[in-house]
């Protein structure tokens, strides 16, 4: 599978992600929910179509 996420990018939305959902859960905007759950699915395939659209790699 050809990933172009890097580690440390992987982590930041993980961490990222948590926050929103948890955000969202206690109550906030509905697209919050949306921002979790893309960026839980992409930090865990490490591939990002929006990445991969513009061709940009943050993995060497």
């Amino acid at each position: 599978m050809l990933c172009n996420v890097a580690f440390w990018d992987r982590a930041l939305r993980f961490i990222i992600s948590v926050l929103a959902l948890s955000f969202a859960l206690a109550g906030g905007p509905l697209w919050f929910w949306g921002l979790g759950l893309y960026g839980l699915a992409t930090a865990g395939w490490g591939l990002c179509p929006i990445y991969s659209f513009f061709r940009f790699r943050t993995l060497r």
